[in-house]
């Protein structure tokens, strides 16, 4: 395996931000005919890993650990990549869900990658330290919260689509994401790299794919009515 850095190619970076844009207002209608996405994210290339060196509150930080910047099965499916529609304005309900949570647990970010609605998000430490959580889309601050209290929640708002990269000022190693979605057609890969979206409006569509350390890639893809269409896809070592 080849050894890198934390720091985010600045290429990637950029794409990233790139994602990021203004919300437009989504309508919610009755799909008849849906039809269905499903597919496999795979990646070939080497798997980079980052060297975790906690240097305070190792009581409740840990030690030194080693964790890969993708999440690649034996087969090269990959783990929590986000996959999703771009620019749907109309189709199915949003699902009725709690507000989602990004905890700070043992200096670690849980989930470590998450993709959620826009609005709201709730930044809970359930550590006996400090943290502040701080997201940024790219290089512009998504939110910016001091979290002193074990057990303390803050409600941040996020209001553009896109990749959110967290971080602690506190604890400069810890690192997680979260995927702010405009629409409710997107997914999380399982462990397998495999997704699916359902419940899609037939015609013509733009399927993003896209992993923290990769960068998306976009591709073509055309919903039959009542049909499946098979989309496989294959992130690229940037």
């Amino acid at each position: 395996m080849k050894q890198r850095g934390s720091t985010i190619n600045a290429a990637v970076i950029l794409a990233m931000a790139a994602l990021a844009h203004p919300s437009f207002a989504y309508t919610e209608a009755q799909v008849a005919d849906g039809g269905t996405i499903k597919g496999k994210v795979l990646y070939k290339g080497d798997v980079p890993i980052r060297t975790v060196v906690p240097t305070k509150n190792q009581d409740v930080c840990g030690g030194v650990r080693e964790e890969p910047e993708i999440i690649v099965g034996s087969d090269g499916g990959v783990g929590d990549a986000i996959v999703f529609l771009k620019d749907v304005e109309t189709g199915k309900a949003w699902p009725v869900m709690d507000t989602p949570v990004l905890e700070n647990k043992g200096c670690i970010f849980e989930p470590a990658i998450q993709a959620v609605p826009l609005g709201k998000l709730n930044v809970l430490n359930s550590d006996p330290v400090l943290h502040n959580t701080a997201g940024y889309y790219g290089k512009r601050n998504a939110f910016n919260v001091a979290l002193p209290n074990q057990g303390q929640t803050v409600e941040v708002e996020l209001t553009r689509a896109g990749q959110v990269r967290v971080e602690c000022d506190a604890h400069g190693w810890m690192l997680g994401f979260v995927y702010a979605v405009a629409n409710p057609y997107y997914a999380l890969t399982g462990a397998d790299g495999s997704f699916e979206i359902a419940d899609v409006p037939p015609g013509n569509y733009t399927l993003i794919a896209s992993q923290a350390f990769t960068g998306p890639v976009e591709i073509p893809v055309t919903v039959a009515a009542g049909a499946a269409a098979e989309v496989p896809i294959e992130l690229k070592e940037p």
